[in-house]
């Protein structure tokens, strides 16, 4: 047996325990090889017939974006395109993959060219984030939708469940601009009264004032959170029957 298939052979096995521990519903141990596999890697071995995780990667987010979008098609039957669309992106976007597969180990059992392994690639949003993508696209190619369905409901429960609760990456302040445009030329200004806590850790107050009048806070640990949510409760309160 030569080095290269040696080093083949050891690497599925690698793959294999990587199946077994996070009981992946995959048996294609090869295809989730590919998925597992950085492009620096595959680069830095050019004369080895090596495949990178890119066109899994591609699948995957298709995949993803079906698989959630049908989700809160459903599960919201009365909210609008708009709404819809800012509630999938907070579920599918980069730094909610990456902590998925942070979850089940996938930057340990990455292949990464030499560069990345020593810029932390391990732990890179982009890399994690677009592993766990091309891991969806490996299970979708080895079983059908419903199994990679219930692999990616069941990994990001924690940002839909965010999103059954309201609190997401919803621009509020652009839902308070709109809302308030009816009422002809509004002024809306964000004010930050006070603020805590050492530069790494901050919580910020924010109050905003629509036309001169307050219309409630915010609390954040930074400007753009607090900001956001003292737009939600100018919403709630305009909504409720308050006058601008």
């Amino acid at each position: 047996m030569s080095h290269a298939e040696a080093r083949r052979k050891e690497r599925l096995l690698e793959v294999r325990r990587f199946v077994e521990e996070n009981e992946l519903p995959i048996k294609n141990y090869g295809l989730l090889n590919i998925a597992l596999t950085h492009t620096s890697y595959a680069n830095e071995h050019k004369n080895e017939v090596i495949h990178d995780n890119e066109r899994l990667e591609f699948l995957g987010d298709a995949v993803l974006d079906l698989v959630v979008g049908e989700y809160l098609f459903l599960r919201f039957p009365t909210w609008p395109e708009g709404e819809l669309t800012r509630a999938k992106a907070s579920a599918v976007c980069k730094p909610a993959c990456a902590e998925c597969a942070a979850k089940f180990q996938v930057g340990r059992y990455m292949l990464l060219g030499r560069g990345e392994e020593m810029s932390g690639g391990r732990t890179r949003v982009s890399i994690l984030g677009d592993a766990f993508e091309a891991v969806i696209g490996a299970i979708y190619l080895d079983n059908n939708y419903e199994v990679a369905a219930r692999f990616i409901l069941g990994h990001l429960k924690k940002y839909l469940d965010l999103i059954d609760e309201g609190n997401y990456d919803h621009d509020y302040k652009s839902d308070l601009q709109e809302l308030v445009q009816k009422h002809g030329d509004v002024s809306i200004r964000y004010e930050v009264t006070h603020d805590e806590g050492p530069d790494h850790d901050k919580t910020i107050w924010m109050h905003i004032l629509i036309n001169g009048k307050d219309f409630g806070s915010g609390i954040g640990k930074n400007k753009k959170e607090a900001a956001q949510r003292a737009a939600k409760e100018a919403i709630k309160r305009i909504q409720s029957g308050e006058r601008v």
